[in-house]
């Protein structure tokens, strides 16, 4: 050091070697000394970062996750017990393996319904959008994952300008220069503190959740589509019924007018037989605009214009599948809802890691070289080379309390979608319990109506061997006729609310999916 005193004793030595404004004394023992400090200068501070860099790579900022606990009954309060006689619609928990998988609407056995199931991926419209989101929630993965390698840029310029004359101490003042540049840019930043793998995490389990929703989204078409089809059928089946009694009515009719024509029967009997049959002529065309609209909601799903989709009736009786349940357990594995929610817990979890994060500082490597010149001629000579490299750590000090808010604003975050997986569990739990009483309420009920519907038969029989007799008016004949058509039309209904609620049955259950598919087709592309 110029203009101080350095005093430098050597072990064993008794004496000291001292430099005094700058004369050397002991000059051999202070040369070894400057070397040595010269040799180590550069070794020293590469050791400190690496160490530092070592220690730090070990630490990490992301929550050790577990998933939310829920309330977890140990079966279903209306699936059939062990040993029990399980009711039609359902049968008694089995393995997760003998679940529906994968197109579960075949299990209705309908050849029309699998054909216009299979379009839903193909057309729907509402599919594709989640297509589409699944598509971008991938892609954010990727984007995120970038921030592992480093980032390499390249420019090239030329550019001529002049400085001012009037500026001290620079050399081109007052003259117009050129530079002529050629440069390669490199930097990385290494995730000392898992930012950037808690990003990550947070990202994959974003498009993980994106992908339980379009299986939701798919699932729910799926449903509408099956209900609808079944609506149509049934309408299919009371149209028959209707256009069979409008000839029965008809037939009655024209047997009254006979009647009234020999004075066997007075003009009442001949309006009640008319108002009876335009009554049922009015319900029957009324069943032809339902009809329609099912059609076109059927179209709709299918991704097709409702004017050039028609689906031909089809009269046959309804078949109920047997539908395994399972156990509750395995619900929170096969819905695509509950997955989805879960998923979106561990993204709030990883970003928790992210606003932790943010305490720690950056550190950036940076390397820039190139060419320049400020003539053409030598730009592509080895003089014209420049480079730079060195190491950038960087970190926050003081942010008004910034980065505790981002701690705390996550932590609530969490918290809301760990609420969100329990209601949609809960409500998974409702919606399985809801259509097993429904099947087994509609199973009681489908008997006794079917009873009913006999029983109205035989009294219209007998009420019209009766009034053949002369012994009633035709009044108690279209009371009887009232009665029967309206039990026998309870009967289909009845019918087809079985079918709506097997489909909301396997729905509820989640289909024929299960939540091992978001890691397997993770790395798919999405159809």
């Amino acid at each position: 050091m110029m203009g101080s005193e350095i005093t430098l004793r050597r072990r064993g030595q008794g004496h000291d070697h001292t430099r005094i404004d700058g004369a050397p004394v002991g000059a051999d023992t202070v040369a070894d000394t400057s070397v040595r400090r010269r040799a180590r200068a550069p070794f020293a501070p590469r050791a400190l970062v690496c160490c530092v860099a070592c220690v730090l790579a070990a630490c990490t900022t992301l929550p050790t996750y577990t998933r939310p606990s829920v309330d977890m009954p140990a079966h279903y309060a209306q699936a059939p017990s062990a040993g029990s006689v399980a009711a039609p619609g359902w049968s008694a928990a089995a393995p997760a393996d003998a679940l529906p998988r994968g197109d579960w609407w075949t299990m209705f056995g309908d050849d029309d319904l699998n054909r216009l199931e299979a379009r839903i991926d193909v057309s729907n419209q509402t599919v594709k959008k989640s297509v589409a989101v699944l598509r971008q929630a991938r892609s954010m993965v990727d984007y995120q994952r970038a921030g592992f390698l480093p980032t390499i840029s390249a420019g090239l310029s030329q550019e001529r300008f002049r400085t001012s004359k009037n500026i001290l101490y620079r050399g081109a003042a007052g003259h117009s220069v050129s530079d002529y540049s050629v440069g390669l840019g490199a930097s990385w930043e290494p995730d000392l503190f898992g930012q950037i793998a808690d990003s990550v995490a947070a990202a994959r389990a974003g498009a993980q959740a994106s992908a339980a929703d379009l299986e939701g989204v798919r699932l729910a078409a799926s449903a509408d589509l099956a209900n609808d089809y079944f609506d149509l059928r049934a309408i299919d089946i009371q149209k028959k019924l209707l256009d069979d009694t409008v000839a029965a009515y008809t037939t009655a009719l024209q047997m009254v007018q006979q009647r009234y024509r020999i004075g066997a029967t007075d003009q009442s009997a001949v309006a009640q037989a008319q108002a009876q049959l335009e009554t049922t002529q009015s319900q029957d065309t009324d069943l032809d605009v339902m009809r329609a609209q099912l059609q076109h909601a059927i179209a709709t799903l299918i991704g097709e214009p409702a004017s050039t989709f028609v689906l031909p009736v089809k009269i046959q009786p309804f078949t109920l599948p047997s539908i395994p349940t399972g156990l509750p357990s395995q619900l929170l594995e096969r819905r695509p809802d509950v997955a989805a929610a879960e998923r979106r817990v561990v993204q709030a979890n990883a970003q928790i890691g992210q606003a932790h994060a943010a305490y720690f500082p950056n550190l950036t490597l940076s390397l820039a070289a190139g060419l320049e010149s400020s003539t053409f001629g030598p730009w592509l000579t080895a003089p014209s080379m420049f480079w730079a490299l060195g190491p950038q750590l960087v970190g926050t000090l003081f942010d008004g309390g910034r980065r505790s808010a981002a701690v705390k604003g996550a932590n609530a975050q969490y918290d809301g979608y760990v609420a969100d997986y329990r209601q949609t569990v809960l409500t998974a739990f409702q919606q399985v319990e809801d259509n097993l009483a429904a099947l087994h309420t509609l199973e009681d009920e489908a008997a006794s109506q079917q009873r009913a519907a006999d029983a109205a038969n035989q009294s219209l029989q007998l009420t019209l061997n009766r009034y053949k007799a002369g012994a009633v008016g035709y009044l108690d004949v279209v009371i009887a006729q009232s009665m029967a058509l309206t039990q026998e039309r309870a009967v289909d209904e009845v019918a087809r609310r079985r079918m709506a609620a097997s489909v909301m049955l396997l729905r509820a259950l989640g289909g024929g999916w299960h939540d091992t598919e978001l890691d397997a087709r993770m790395d798919k592309p999405a159809k």
